[in-house]
């Protein structure tokens, strides 16, 4: 990563969105760069919203990204998504899991949410826009729970995280428990090939 770098990381509680901007910071930090991050969690346990900043890179003295300004917009939820994309600046990348969770308020009212919505108003407000196909990603890998890891793996191999795949790779190894270990780097391998 040779220049600064803002990540906004966005999804509801339960999708490992913490957790993945701690391997960002972790992987940003054995390069020798300066790491500050933020979340805000809105009732996580329940499906709320959580965000996360990082930003990365040299001399870097706040953890939150001013709206507008973050190169990389990581959707974990296609509604959060678009939520979260003014803090996007003009010309940065979002990747986004294609994959819909539905808020409670639409279960209540009796509404419907396939987040087909959100994502062609994402196509038509950001060019460099990566839609993953989430749900046959997470089935192909075995586990609901490396949907994080595909979207920094996706992030990664676009080059838009500063942080190659095998330093992604590293980072997995180094800081998730053992028994974590082959399935998680199971999904970087289906997202960046080896």
């Amino acid at each position: 990563m040779e220049q600064n770098r803002s990540i906004l990381l966005c999804g509801v509680g339960g999708q490992g969105t913490v957790l993945a901007s701690k391997l960002i910071a972790y992987a940003a930090m054995k390069q020798g760069l300066d790491v500050r991050t933020s979340e805000t969690i809105g009732m996580a346990q329940r499906g709320g919203c959580v965000v996360s900043h990082v930003r990365v890179g040299r001399e870097i003295n706040s953890p939150l990204i001013p709206r507008g300004s973050a190169d990389l917009l990581l959707g974990f939820e296609p509604a959060e998504a678009v939520r979260c994309l003014p803090y996007l600046r003009r010309g940065g990348t979002a990747v986004v899991s294609r994959a819909p969770i539905s808020p409670v308020t639409a279960s209540l009212s009796g509404s419907s949410y396939d987040g087909e919505e959100m994502l062609a108003y994402l196509s038509a407000q950001v060019k460099n826009l990566i839609v993953l196909d989430t749900e046959e990603i997470l089935a192909a890998c075995g586990s609901p729970r490396v949907l994080n890891i595909a979207l920094l793996a996706a992030a990664a191999k676009s080059d838009a995280l500063g942080i190659t795949p095998d330093q992604l790779r590293a980072a997995v190894c180094e800081r998730l428990p053992e028994k974590f270990h082959a399935l998680n780097l199971g999904a970087i391998d289906y997202i960046c090939g080896r």
